[in-house]
Order: structure tokens, then sequence, then C-alpha cells
């Protein structure tokens, strides 16, 4: 798997970092739960060298930051003591963010998997139920949701049909697959296929009772996505118009009042950049909460 943000290769990177294994370990800290993490998103390092590789990034987007911002404030009039500071800490922003989305880095692409995965979800079961009722067998059925475009469900099935071509059985392979997984979901569902197959019950109908719960699930989360949507949508109103239309209005009182001058130019530049801001974060909270598989 790809590090990203590392600004050399890989292998030159790996070895430049190893000098800061030390503060590594430390710093792992900040972020518990980060060898669980890497092992999930199949990450082939361990949680001391990948903080270090972290910083070291770090370090390296930090000298350039603040040699970019160096270079340009220095042609301008203000004062060295100022053009350092705002240097250093434009720098020091810039690597501090870089640091901290590399240690939280496992976690987001775990849950993109995650998503990925559970989104398919749904459909691959029915495609599965479908050619298990019509007589396929479940590895022919198993390796022609394989075949099609589930994302990242057809590699994991892909996996499981590599696995028992190597000899081993449809019930270790499913196991396996389920293990090594990060969705729960999807666990828990392979474990009831596994214990199903070895009490010699008819896989079908527990496929259908797997999809049918699946179904009955999608619906609740739903109906909550949608009940959780109203409230979301008066604190949008209440943020994108009443607010700043309020706050317009009493600033213009104001002024008229108490006799100052506001620069309603610079006012309105920030409540519209402060409204695009808000948008895209709100954007961003409504993907994220809506229900998997919809």
């Amino acid at each position: 798997m790809k590090i990203p943000f590392i600004p050399m290769s890989e292998r030159n990177s790996r070895a430049v970092a190893r000098h800061y294994m030390g503060l590594g370990e430390r710093f792992s800290k900040f972020f518990p739960g980060l060898n669980y993490s890497l092992r999930q998103a199949e990450f082939l390092i361990g949680h001391r060298e990948w903080v270090a590789l972290g910083m070291y990034s770090a370090l390296v987007y930090f000298s350039i930051s603040f040699s970019a911002l160096l270079g340009i404030l220095a042609f301008s009039k203000m004062e060295l003591a100022r053009v350092l500071g705002i240097s250093f800490l434009g720098g020091f922003g810039v690597g501090s963010a870089v640091f901290f989305y590399f240690g939280y880095y496992p976690k987001l692409f775990v849950s993109k998997r995650v998503k990925s995965i559970e989104t398919n979800l749904p459909h691959a079961l029915r495609q599965l139920l479908i050619q298990v009722r019509s007589g396929m067998s479940l590895y022919n059925a198993i390796a022609s949701v394989a075949r099609r475009d589930y994302g990242l469900l057809s590699h994991e099935f892909r996996d499981v049909i590599k696995e028992i071509n190597t000899g081993r059985s449809e019930i270790e392979a499913l196991e396996t697959m389920a293990r090594r997984n990060p969705s729960l979901h999807l666990r828990r569902i392979m474990w009831q296929m596994t214990n199903a197959m070895r009490t010699g019950a008819d896989i079908g109908a527990t496929l259908k009772e797997i999809v049918d719960n699946i179904m009955a699930e999608q619906k609740v989360e739903i109906k909550n996505y949608g009940a959780s949507l109203n409230p979301m949508a008066l604190f949008y109103m209440m943020v994108v118009v009443i607010f700043p239309t309020l706050g317009i209005v009493f600033l213009l009182i104001m002024s008229s009042f108490v006799g100052m001058a506001f620069d309603i130019r610079m006012i309105l530049s920030g409540i519209l950049g402060f409204l695009l801001l808000f948008q895209i974060m709100f954007i961003g909270i409504i993907k994220t909460k809506r229900p998997s598989g919809v």
C-alpha cells in the first residue's frame, strides 16, 4: 500500500525516518490504536516507524513552507522579526497539519474501506442468494461476485477464491476473510454463513435471512437518517440565513446610533468566507451520516 505525503521514495524515506524511531515511540501515544489501524489498512509497517515517517515528512514540509514564505515576504516592507515570525508560524502550521493527518490517515483509510465494503454488501449478498437459490454452488457464486464490480468487496472475495484454490476449505477461507476485514458488519455475516455451513444448514435459507435482516436494518437507518435531517436543516437555516442577516442589521443600527464606522466590504467578505467554509463542512457532515448501502 502506498504511503501518502512522503517527500521521497518510500525506501529512502523509511531509511531516513529510522533515525526518529525513539521519538516515534513517544509521539505514537498521541494516536491510540494506531498499530491495529495499520494492520487493518494493510500497511506493512509498525506504529513507531509510521509516526517516525510522519515526523520526517512534517519536518520536510515545515522547511519547504518556511523557506517559501520567507522568500515571498522578504520583498515586503515588513520588519525582519515579523517576517521570520510569520514564516515560522506558517511552516509550523503546515508541518503540524501533515503530522496529524499522517497519524490519523490509517484510521481514515480503514473507515473508507469499511464504507466501500458495506455500501456494496447488500447488492453482493442478493447476487449470492439468487445464484445459490438457482442451484449454483457456493464456490461458483462467490467467484461470480468476485468478478463483478463491487469495489473492495469483490477484492475480498477474490482473495477467498485464491485461498480455496490453494486447498483450503470454503469455511476456512471465509473465516480468514472475516478475521482480517475491518467491517464488523461483514465479519458478523461471514460468521453466520460459516456457522450454518458447519451445522449443515441450508445456506440459501441462511442467506435469505441475512438479506432480510440487512433490508430491515437499512430501513431503520434511513428512517433515523431522515429524522436527523430536520434539526440539522433548522441549524443550517439559523447559521446561514438568520444569524448573518440579524448580524448585518445589528451592525447597521449600531453604526447609526453610536456613530462608529464599519468597513462593510470587509465584514461582508468575512461573512461570505465563513458561510463558504460552513457549507463545505455541513456537506461533509451530511455525507458521513448517510447510511451505508444507500
